[in-house]
């Protein structure tokens, strides 16, 4: 009897549908994001699920407004999301080739 679903190779769609703990590696749904403010052109780091009000940090002019999730931005500014940059970083600090030189050391 065979499986109507592949257990282990679950589609993209499945998996960002599926709980942040029940996914085959557990990952958040939160991620940090570079917003451009329109009126000064000044970058700040935003969390995406913020429960304050961000303020640039230069002129003062809203960028998000917290709601029961996500934070929504305001309108007209750009966005800048940085999960795939933060895990292509991690995954290259945590996995890097072993030489036979380095075992010695250990």
């Amino acid at each position: 009897m065979t499986l109507a679903v592949d257990l282990l190779n679950p589609s993209v769609e499945h998996e960002k549908r599926s709980h942040k703990l029940k996914r085959l590696v557990q990952s958040p749904n939160s991620y940090f994001m570079d917003v451009k403010c329109p009126g000064c052109l000044n970058i700040s780091t935003v969390f995406s699920h913020a429960q304050t009000v961000v303020l640039c940090s230069s002129c003062g002019t809203v960028l998000c407004q917290p709601t029961g999730g996500k934070a929504r931005l305001t309108e007209g500014k750009l966005l800048f999301p940085q999960k795939d940059q933060l895990r292509n970083e991690t995954q290259t600090h945590l996995f890097f080739p072993v030489s036979a030189t380095m075992l010695n050391f250990l």
